[in-house]
């Protein structure tokens, strides 16, 4: 008996595709977030109030476990680190040593100028005293995620690194994740996640500190508990659900398709997964594909929950058609599997990464390529990037006048204060002129 072909949406129209697409990057929206809002809300309020009470009370509600005490001992890293398997070990390392190498590259430059009548005009760049790095847990572990986080930090000269994770059933984090903090330079670590954990680094507690800017992706709460804190805290973004954009022409092969689709849709069951073709064939080959590759697959209901929803194929008279949708949607990870990818590179405004031909898988970028993989989703690739080194840095302008430049420019300040009807303005530029 022939087994059954995956359902996936397929769609020729662009108007038709582009309400799709819309849908898509929404797909995280409606009553469920003002619903949990408010119990983040509450959390976030026991957290400041109770400190470290509310932090083991909450995670022995929700994890199971009593995280008493809160930090990893540093020792613990250590022993993680030296018991991790050597080919394990050997990847880590690779991948810490090829982000690193890229982050390092980023480092911005001073600004000095001199003005035309002499005076000085300069921006500063200063690290953030304190960083909190958020590595989730639950239906996966991410080191990676640890290393996309604390490098940047690390890079960027942050004084004191903190990471929160929450504690698995035995009590204690993913020994990989512990691992690869060792390997990065992070030396404290709490066992606590969820809104709790982010309610901890945003008003601190007895045990962990309040930092300055928080970063790391996680579930819905988390990302609320971030929403709400920000303000009294800097964030890196508000992460939604994961999601690829696949362009291929006639020349990508089927089943690297859906490999490619599939690694995204196994994340989450809300994860999205598009592909955007000008090929019928293509188009027609996948959902075979797909199905094949998910026989046997140990994350297929989380898989076929997340191509049922939010899986889509398109069908585009061109590729220039492909690019223009791919930008109404502006994915998170958007890959080319076409002859020439590098000009329908230039044409593509709005992605948080891209990746270029049949042996880019996004794989690469998520895990040691370089680039930093905690990236914009749901749409805001339209105004926000990576997270970077500059992530955990703060710039300060520079601003030296000499006599002969407040004599030049002086009274314009003068003239452009009055208008405004701010006299003291005008007068502490008119004392010195006088």
């Amino acid at each position: 008996m022939a087994t059954a072909t995956l359902a996936i949406p397929c769609l020729r129209d662009a108007h038709a595709a582009a309400e799709r697409l819309e849908a898509i990057a929404g797909r995280t929206g409606g009553g469920r977030m003002a619903e949990e809002a408010s119990r983040v809300e509450a959390i976030l309020e026991q957290v400041q109030q109770q400190g470290d009470a509310a932090l083991i009370e909450l995670t022995e509600r929700f994890d199971g476990v009593r995280p008493d005490p809160l930090r990893i001992p540093e020792e613990r890293l250590k022993e993680a680190w030296d018991h991790c398997a050597p080919e394990l070990r050997d990847a880590l390392e690779l991948a810490h040593s090829r982000i690193l190498a890229f982050h390092e590259r980023q480092r911005p430059a001073d600004l000095a100028v001199t003005g035309a009548h002499g005076e000085l005009l300069g921006r500063r760049w200063r690290p953030v005293q304190r960083a909190g790095l958020y590595v989730p847990g639950g239906r996966a572990s991410y080191p990676s995620t640890v290393l996309m986080n604390a490098v940047p930090a690390i890079v960027a000269g942050v004084e004191r690194v903190v990471m929160v994770t929450p504690p698995g059933p035995g009590g204690e984090p993913n020994a990989t994740v512990l691992a690869a903090a060792h390997l990065a330079g992070v030396r404290e670590v709490y066992r606590v996640g969820g809104a709790q954990a982010i309610g901890a680094l945003a008003y601190g507690t007895e045990t962990i500190p309040r930092v300055d800017v928080i970063t790391g992706p996680g579930n819905l709460y988390v990302t609320l508990a971030k929403k709400a804190v920000y303000g009294r805290v800097s964030i890196d973004s508000l992460a939604g659900p994961s999601e690829v954009l696949v362009i291929a022409d006639h020349s990508a092969d089927p089943h690297l398709v859906a490999a490619d689709l599939l690694a995204q849709a196994e994340h989450d069951p809300l994860a999205a997964a598009i592909l955007l073709t000008t090929s019928e064939e293509l188009a027609a080959a996948v959902p075979s594909a797909l199905e094949a590759q998910l026989a046997g697959h140990p994350r297929a209901a989380i898989t076929r929950q997340a191509i049922k929803d939010w899986g889509l194929i398109v069908v585009c008279d061109s590729l220039a058609t492909a690019a223009s949708l791919s930008d109404r949607f502006a994915p998170e990870h958007l890959e080319l599997l076409v002859e020439d990818p590098e000009p329908l590179a230039d044409r593509i405004q709005h992605a948080g990464a891209i990746f270029m031909g049949p042996h880019t898988p996004e794989a690469v970028g998520d895990y040691l390529a370089g680039p930093n993989h905690t990236l914009p989703t749901s749409g805001t690739a339209r105004f926000a990037g990576a997270l970077c080194v500059e992530t955990f840095l703060r710039h300060t302008s520079l601003i030296r006048f000499n006599k002969a430049a407040l004599e030049a420019t002086g009274p314009a300040v003068v003239t452009l204060a009055e208008s405004e009807g701010l006299h003291s303005h005008a007068e502490s530029v008119r004392r010195r002129l006088a």
